[in-house]
């Protein structure tokens, strides 16, 4: 049996920088996002834990990327999930350059438009359901019917 390969990432972290949303010649949309994520370490020396930022380039192809590009921006926490994809070019001067980006299969906007200010943490209502701006489909949370005449002794746990 021949062995497969995986290629899976998936990160939380802050945009940032402005989604930027460009179409290709034939007609498809892509978005590019730049995301912050920390890594905590603790540092040799002073024995202190810090943040270390790493910076990934994430690009999100069709509607989602025009949803990512309407609806996100500078600071908004997201989580991402993808896989990574290398490439290299050359430079108009000869030079050969490389990168690694995420192809992003999903991208959840996490918090609201107004947790950029607020530090990443999210707002919530007045009855304690967080907040977002991104507009929601409810019709998959339509409530059970009620099962007329059990009782709680007819449940079997």
């Amino acid at each position: 049996m021949a062995a497969s390969n995986i290629n899976v990432v998936a990160i939380t972290g802050n945009l940032t920088r402005d989604p930027e949303l460009r179409a290709l010649p034939s007609g498809a949309s892509v978005c590019d996002l730049r995301v912050a994520v920390n890594t905590r370490r603790k540092n040799g020396s002073t024995g202190e834990w810090e943040d270390k930022p790493n910076y990934f380039d994430v690009k999100v192809w069709g509607a989602q990327g025009e949803n990512a590009a309407r609806f996100l921006s500078k600071g908004r926490p997201v989580a991402v999930q993808g896989r990574l994809e290398w490439r290299e070019w050359e430079t108009q001067d000869g030079q050969k350059r490389q990168a690694v980006d995420i192809i992003a299969d999903s991208v959840q906007f996490l918090g609201s438009r107004d947790d950029s200010q607020n530090g990443g943490f999210t707002a919530t209502a007045a009855g304690g359901s967080p907040v977002s701006d991104v507009p929601i489909d409810d019709r998959d949370f339509q409530p059970a019917a009620s099962a007329v005449g059990v009782g709680d002794d007819d449940i079997p746990f």
